[in-house]
């Protein structure tokens, strides 16, 4: 583990064991001892621990506001610990030459140029400071009880989110569906898509509306009777909803099809028809548990059986009905797997969806 030096608004990243010069301010960082992270876990209050996690990535972005404008529709409890970040896309040399370093001497020239490469993106790095201080005031005016900090870093944004990520160890990151670059305009996966499948917790690809409507919530649950469907159901009977919200378990088989000649043969369209019920009873027994549990949560929560591949049904679904928000269990092959998996259920509906997304691991 590795603790970083802070400013109010700040964490600048730098190499292990080396002290880097920001503005006034020295950063330093050194590992600690098990006994030591131990040290600082006991010292937390019982509030402290328990309370949720959150990473709110911030960029400036449209969809960045949006996204922090969706969190007051997202059932989130009153008190909870969360942290604002922003990563500005550059690379910050040293304020002085790698020379002491790498012990290799750059002539002048060299030396002058990186000095104004270092002045420029030094600047860009502070943009994301006072970007990540924005976020935590709009974050501090929606939730007046959250305890909420900003920080700016710099390097690739997505490994800039999943690092913090790794050190801060929330329980929900949350990314809007676009950010600033270019490619991102044409792909969820630039930034969100990367965050989506390598984080190690639970992500919500938000794509809310500036204008929030405090109606009550309409939320689509991915169901296939999985351990991962049963995490996003417990996540939403979690969450404190708006009085009359409502759920839908969807439930997406792939129901066994006859052949143009076996449609005129009676016995084997009887043993299709019989596979296919049996499917859709065995959804239904494994789905009961869980509507139990939204209901006895004041949820009303219904369950909704659809012939089709899941990563079409569940949009169709959310759109038609105007869901607010799609709750999908991660795969169980872990998050390394999920990296190939490209056409997996919840990386597909969050890349397609046209309302938010959280991508549930526990």
């Amino acid at each position: 583990m590795v603790t970083l030096g802070y400013t109010s608004c700040g964490i600048i990243r730098t190499s292990r064991k080396t002290t880097h010069a920001f503005g006034l301010i020295s950063f330093q960082i050194k590992d600690l001892t098990p006994a030591q992270t131990l040290h600082l876990a006991n010292r937390m209050t019982p509030d402290e621990k328990d309370n949720m996690k959150i990473l709110v990535a911030y960029d400036g972005s449209r969809c960045s506001e949006a996204a922090l404008d969706d969190l007051v529709g997202a059932g989130l409890p009153d008190s909870c610990e969360a942290l604002a970040i922003s990563v500005a896309e550059v690379w910050l040399p040293p304020p002085n030459g790698a020379g002491d370093v790498t012990g290799i001497k750059l002539d002048a020239a060299s030396e002058r140029m990186i000095q104004r490469h270092y002045q420029k993106n030094r600047k860009v790095v502070t943009e994301a400071g006072t970007l990540a201080c924005h976020a935590k005031k709009r974050l501090q005016g929606m939730f007046p009880r959250w305890r909420v900090k900003s920080e700016a870093t710099y390097g690739s944004p997505a490994w800039g989110i999943l690092h913090r990520a790794d050190i801060f160890k929330p329980d929900l990151i949350v990314v809007g569906s676009h950010g600033r670059s270019v490619i991102s305009r044409f792909f969820l996966g630039s930034i969100s898509q990367k965050v989506l499948t390598e984080a190690s917790c639970s992500v919500r690809v938000a794509r809310g509306h500036i204008e929030v409507d405090p109606s009550p919530a309409r939320i689509v649950i991915g169901f296939d009777g999985s351990k991962g469907a049963q995490a996003a159901v417990d996540a939403v009977a979690a969450r404190a909803w708006h009085e009359y919200s409502e759920v839908r378990l969807v439930a997406a088989t792939d129901e066994v099809q006859p052949s143009d000649v076996g449609r005129f043969m009676t016995p084997l369209t009887d043993t299709v028809e019989a596979v296919n019920e049996s499917d859709r009873e065995w959804i239904e027994v494994r789905a009961h548990k869980a509507l139990s549990k939204l209901q006895t949560k004041n949820i009303g929560a219904t369950l909704h059986v659809r012939a089709g591949n899941p990563k079409t049904v569940l949009i169709e679904q959310a759109e038609h009905w105007n869901a607010d928000c799609i709750f999908v269990g991660a795969n169980g092959y872990g998050r390394r797997m999920e990296r190939f998996l490209l056409g997996s259920t919840s990386a597909a509906v969050a890349a397609r969806a046209h309302c938010s997304v959280e991508v549930v691991r526990k």
